[in-house]
């Protein structure tokens, strides 16, 4: 007899709707998977040939044949153990079929039938909604991460018995409900507050403009001047995710299995640290069956690259693309897969080998040959994608010792909130764009005109600092930010000004 079940399979972080097809005829006994599936396909014939016999089924001891649809898609995974058990105990009619054609099915099956969580529940959630599923069914632990799709009916089953009297007796069972709120646990960043930083005015206020317009951030300094501490606060300042934005980012952990028996809803802004020994790969994301990488993982948030000068130079330039563009896409040669990648790059970064060049206490050790060499593994195109180059220097003694606090994240937060809204009423018409950071040319020209005095202005930075036309740009965007906190439709001088101050590191080795 035969039996259809639908499952699905991940490509990058979309699904495509798999059939699991379930022959059972005469012949010698024996189980044969065909259809492109990987190792841990493979090994669920005998997951789901013990499984059955502890869950007190009958496995027959015929041929069976398991064909997975289509056929040249790459199947790979536990999460089809499941749809294979129940395609061989419908061909065998030991359970009703007549749901099968309506549901679909994940799961990792255990050897005792427990069922256990899977990732990339969520797109899969999501396609099976899109292509006219009624209902998913899936292990407990994945349970509230699939029912964010609102319109599909979830089912949450603990065992292969479960899952086999949903389909006898549907009646007798609800689907899961959940809030569109409820989420995962508040990360460790959120108790880090700016009220923390003593002194480094400047660079607090550089961190302020890069929250409201998702600028990119490089902090230079010698050791201990606070530089992590500040990178760390970012997140605290950062406006709460839209639910749409929390969707998205849920999708890219939901893939790389971060939520698994964790929760639903991703609701802080993502935060990832790599360090500096990663490799391309784990930046960008990559594998023979591609992966996100920590690029893609912090999606909608912030990464932070401490010592980026410790990074290889090679690492480094696999950032300029996604950083330009909000994505990534990585090619193989049987596919071609693309990560979301808008995220808030903030780097920190030594002034020199020895650490104190510029310093005002400790002098450098430093020849001018080895600070050139030094800050040769940044490329000019790399350091054209930081808008935001931020010189921290020494805490005073005065300032070390002193008792007062500075000013809170929360009202920095609002401040940031209200320059967010500002831009998004401006991008309200015909853009997906969220922030300033994300703007290109026509957006330039609409956006950021320039009176006579602030063309002057600029071009004579250009000159002097010799900046490039990428450069040129990120200067407007970060003065548009300025003007949204300041209130100001138009970009004015002041605004323009604070931006170039910026860029003045761009030349740090040369001086």
């Amino acid at each position: 007899m035969l039996a259809r079940v639908w499952s699905a399979s991940l490509v990058g972080i979309e699904a495509v709707k798999v059939g699991v097809e379930v022959d059972v005829s005469g012949g010698l006994p024996g189980i044969v998977v065909v259809g492109l599936p990987d190792a841990a396909v493979q090994e669920s014939r005998e997951r789901v040939k013990a499984a059955l016999k502890n869950s007190d089924f009958a496995f027959p001891m015929r041929r069976i044949v398991i064909n997975l649809t289509p056929a040249d898609l790459r199947k790979e995974g536990p999460s089809f153990d499941l749809p294979i058990s129940l395609g061989i105990l419908a061909a065998s009619e030991q359970v009703n079929p007549d749901l099968l054609g309506d549901y679909m099915f994940l799961g990792e099956v255990s050897l005792d039938g427990q069922l256990r969580p899977v990732a990339g529940v969520l797109p899969i959630a999501a396609a099976a909604k899109e292509q006219g599923i009624s209902a998913l069914v899936v292990p407990e632990a994945n349970a509230l991460e699939a029912a964010l799709v609102q319109e599909l009916s979830v089912y949450s089953c603990a065992s292969l018995s479960d899952v086999a009297d949903l389909l006898n007796n549907p009646e007798q069972y609800e689907p899961v409900k959940i809030e569109p709120g409820q989420g995962l646990p508040k990360s460790d960043l959120a108790g880090l507050d700016m009220k923390d930083v003593k002194g480094q005015g400047h660079a607090r206020r550089a961190l302020e403009i890069a929250a409201a317009g998702g600028h990119n951030l490089i902090f230079v300094g010698p050791p201990g001047s606070g530089k992590t501490m500040l990178a760390r606060r970012l997140p605290g300042i950062l406006p709460a995710l839209e639910f749409q934005e929390a969707l998205e980012v849920t999708k890219v952990y939901s893939v790389v299995g971060l939520l698994k028996n964790k929760g639903s809803l991703v609701s802080d802004r993502p935060y990832r640290s790599p360090h500096h020994s990663a490799s391309g790969p784990s930046l960008v994301g990559g594998g023979t069956y591609p992966r996100p990488g920590e690029i893609s993982l912090a999606h909608r948030g912030v990464l932070f690259l401490d010592e980026l000068t410790e990074f290889k130079r090679d690492v480094l330039e696999y950032l300029r693309q996604p950083l330009e563009d909000g994505y990534v896409t990585i090619s193989r040669t049987r596919q071609s897969v693309q990560f979301p990648a808008q995220f808030t790059l903030v780097a920190s970064t030594n002034p020199c080998a020895c650490g104190y060049y510029g310093d005002s206490i400790q002098s450098c050790t430093c020849s001018p040959r080895q600070r050139q060499q030094y800050w040769a593994k940044l490329s000019g195109p790399l350091m054209d994608r930081i808008d935001l180059q931020v010189m921290v220097n020494r805490l005073k003694p005065e300032e070390i010792t002193r008792q007062s606090v500075g000013e809170a994240s929360a009202p920095i937060r609002e401040r940031v909130a209200q320059a967010r809204d500002r831009a998004r009423a401006r991008f309200k018409d015909g853009t997906s764009i969220q922030c300033n950071a994300e703007m290109h040319s026509e957006h330039l020209r609409r956006w950021c005109e320039l009176d006579d005095a602030s063309r002057n202005l600029l071009e004579g930075s250009i000159r002097k600092l010799g900046l490039s036309a990428r450069a040129t740009d990120r200067i407007l965007k970060v003065a548009r930010t300025i003007a949204d906190l300041a209130g100001e439709e138009n970009l004015l001088p002041p605004h323009v000004a604070e931006a170039i101050q910026y860029r003045t590191i761009d030349r740090l080795p040369q001086s």
